[in-house]
């Protein structure tokens, strides 16, 4: 996890949370917060930036998590400023979406990468990989890795993570692509992997416009990564920020697509984030299928 210094959660309620990333204390959209009031409501005027959500646009009928809105700020912020976990240093900024470049749930999921065994380096699969967090934590400990995001932004974004990590040089590919589309070309091309990552959005878009839909897609790519890893598979981590994805339902999905016989050998659970008078905040799921 975080240490405090470079990572807090301060308060939630109503919808919204208040975190402190390194110096700068932001106050966001927390759509997991509603019905609850904030227990230190002291504190949230300390908040240097705080953003608010514009209506939805909608595409095809669904409508995009990539949600646009406004941020206002009080006072002179940095354009980007910089917070570390365990070795691994992250660039930070703001962005039209909310999002600063890190999601700070996953942090235990970067500590769990980083202690999986291995005798030889691993063939790591992260797809929909967005600022490199799973990335940098695997490659710091060995592992080789294919880095797989449609936002061109988005990869050059983890490759200056990288470089502020110290693992410029760390055998590391940086793949701007679909996710659908590279994996089916790595079995087209015979390519097989250790391990996979991912952790996919409800609706998005490829690297030349192709529609992700997350209910209609999913299946098909996990099936995809079953056959990546075959008897290989070292470990499988899928991780979802979709409200209507609990732990249960990625669970359910990965006995689907054949990485377990049933619910009992996958391990699940909920991502979280504790605030500092220790209340727990949802912020998605997690379930792993891991070799027996």
């Amino acid at each position: 996890m975080f240490v405090p210094r470079e990572y807090e959660l301060l308060d939630f309620g109503g919808g919204r949370k208040l975190e402190r990333f390194g110096p700068i204390v932001l106050d966001r959209p927390a759509p997991a917060a509603s019905g609850v009031q904030p227990s230190r409501p002291e504190l949230w005027s300390e908040a240097a930036a705080r953003f608010e959500m514009l209506p939805a646009r909608s595409s095809g009928g669904k409508q995009s998590t990539a949600q646009r809105g406004r941020w206002t700020t009080f006072g002179e912020l940095p354009v980007t400023w910089t917070v570390c976990h365990q070795k691994i240093h992250f660039e930070l900024k703001l962005t039209p979406f909310g999002h600063v470049g890190i999601f700070p749930e996953q942090a235990a999921n970067w500590d769990w990468i980083a202690a999986q065994p291995h005798a030889t380096p691993l063939q790591i699969l992260n797809l929909f990989a967005y600022t490199g967090g799973s990335t940098l934590a695997a490659a710091a400990v060995g592992a080789k890795v294919t880095h797989v995001d449609a936002a061109r932004n988005m990869v050059a974004w983890a490759r200056r993570n990288a470089e502020l990590s110290g693992l410029s040089a760390a055998p590391i590919r940086w793949i701007v692509d679909d996710a659908l589309k590279f994996s089916r070309r790595e079995l087209k091309r015979g390519n097989r992997y250790d391990a996979v990552i991912l952790d996919p959005p409800s609706y998005g878009h490829g690297a030349s416009g192709e529609t992700w839909i997350l209910e209609d897609d999913l299946p098909e790519l996990l099936e995809m990564c079953r056959e990546l890893t075959g008897p290989q598979l070292r470990f499988l981590l899928l991780t979802c920020h979709a409200p209507n994805y609990d732990a249960r339902r990625l669970a359910q999905c990965l006995v689907t697509a054949g990485f377990a016989q049933n619910l009992q050998q996958i391990e699940s659970g909920n991502l979280s984030l504790s605030s500092t008078d220790g209340l727990n905040l949802t912020a998605g799921a997690f379930a792993r299928a891991i070799a027996t």
